[in-house]
């Protein structure tokens, strides 16, 4: 009974398919297409015959794309059909195997056979037909996108209509549906699915080159940078941050461009990315404009290169040496090894003191001596403490002068120069040399002091008597 039902639906639908394919021949050729290509046409000899196509002849040539689609669609279900009927042969016949006694077992096992060798025909013809599909729907979408291109987008940015209906159908008769329950058909399917150069083979040559590019722009990304940042070190004009700035931003958008390329190669349209792309930054940039400020501030501390990494600053709220620095934020290392993270836009728009950006600097000592000593003395003692330290330079000279007559001393300057490095060791070493010298020469130095004078009042005579 299945049989009968089985063969009446296939010569009905025989012959509504047969009607149908006239009816489509007829007003395909009616169209005369511009291109005249075969459904398996190269895609890249597709992309030339239509570039120069306008859209009244684009539209003909999807309008024929898509009755190609359509008729492969229309066999591809009727090569559904005809498993779908096997499948029930087949049930039917391994009932008949379990009730049948052993006299036709074996009868009813080769009949179980031949049905499945029958549904194996078939399931190849289903498979040949979803590969076809897979071909006719590429190049369709390749006369879409041209199409597209031709017609312009709408006033909000999207594919005119023309292009969407024909969008839609594609997305309504794509994909593969896979019923888990016939292992025969799900079997074949996914063998078929790996074996096809449409699909399971295309997928893993993209997926091949989408690792092949992300390792190759990988690794030229870290050999520009390198390279960048050698040759920026051949300039004394370009600072340290801004040496590993650039080579860290070439090496992030060389990466960037890697994987954007390696998605374009697992055919993935990056417009959208890129559109998204574009949008998001518009709102971040709305949403973080602190940080934007800050970002700038970088830019310009790079630019304009006020201190480097190892400087060591001050500004009103910060003092340390510079550790390290992004486009937001600028680490200081305080000299009690403190970590302060101050926000570039801190540091851009206050005063900032650079101690180590000169190779040289001035050491400024004071030092204070009695009313009651001799100034040449004690200028004479100060000269031979600086003139003996091996670091202090003999040019610039060192400057010592009578600076001030204090309250309780008489100061003396001492301004020796010495290499920038070298600033703190002599200023101890000096400090404490002049204390021992002007120990042994008998030169005091005072600490602050006042006199204080009593008065005791006599009381005045009021002629009173005890």
């Amino acid at each position: 009974m299945v049989r009968l039902l089985y063969a009446l639906m296939l010569s009905v639908y025989a012959v509504q398919t047969v009607a149908q394919d006239r009816a489509e021949t007829a007003g395909v050729e009616a169209q005369q297409s511009p291109t005249e290509a075969p459904w398996d046409v190269p895609i890249d000899v597709l992309k030339l015959q239509i570039k120069h196509l306008p859209a009244d002849e684009l539209s003909k040539e999807a309008s024929r794309w898509q009755s190609i689609l359509r008729r492969t669609v229309r066999q591809l279900n009727q090569e559904n059909i005809k498993v779908w009927y096997e499948n029930k042969e087949l049930a039917e016949a391994q009932a008949s195997s379990e009730e049948a006694p052993d006299s036709v077992k074996q009868a009813a096992e080769k009949k179980i056979e031949e049905e499945s060798e029958r549904k194996e025909e078939v399931l190849d013809d289903v498979a040949k037909l979803r590969e076809r599909r897979v071909k006719v729907i590429d190049r369709l979408n390749v006369v879409l996108d041209e199409l597209s291109a031709k017609l312009g987008k709408t006033a909000e940015g999207k594919e005119q209509d023309e292009v969407v209906q024909h969008r839609l159908y594609v997305t309504a008769v794509k994909g593969l549906a896979i019923d888990v329950a016939d292992t025969q058909s799900t079997r074949k399917t996914i063998i078929s699915w790996f074996k096809s150069s449409e699909r399971g083979l295309r997928m893993a040559k993209n997926v091949g080159k989408f690792i092949g590019i992300l390792a190759g722009f990988w690794l030229l990304g870290i050999v520009l940078g390198r390279l960048i940042s050698k040759a920026m070190a051949l300039s004394n004009t370009a600072s340290q941050i801004l040496r590993q700035f650039v080579a860290v931003s070439v090496r992030r958008v060389t990466w960037i461009v890697g994987f954007l390329l390696g998605l374009a190669a697992m055919e993935v349209n990056i417009t959208p990315v890129v559109a998204v792309i574009g949008a998001a930054g518009f709102v971040i940039a709305f949403a973080l404009q602190n940080t934007l400020s800050n970002f700038a501030s970088g830019l310009m501390i790079m630019l304009y290169k006020p201190f480097d990494i190892g400087d060591l600053i001050e500004t009103s709220e910060v003092f340390g040496k510079v550790k390290s620095m992004t486009l937001v934020t600028t680490n200081v290392m305080s000299p009690d090894n403190k970590l302060l993270v101050v926000p570039n836009n801190e540091l851009w728009s206050k005063v900032i003191t650079n101690y180590t950006d000169s190779s040289e600097r001035r050491i400024d000592l004071i030092f204070g001596i009695g009313y009651d000593d001799d100034i040449a003395t004690a200028e004479h003692a100060l000269a031979e403490v600086v003139k003996a330290h091996p670091k202090v330079l003999e040019q610039p000279e060192t400057v010592i002068r009578v600076a001030e007559l204090a309250d309780s001393s008489v100061n003396l300057i001492c301004r020796p120069w010495v290499k920038t490095e070298d600033y703190w060791p002599v200023h101890w070493d000096l400090t404490r040399a002049v204390k021992e010298r002007f120990d042994a020469e008998g030169i005091s130095i005072p600490f602050p002091q006042q006199d204080v004078h009593h008065y005791h009042a006599t009381p005045p005579d009021n002629g009173s008597t005890k």
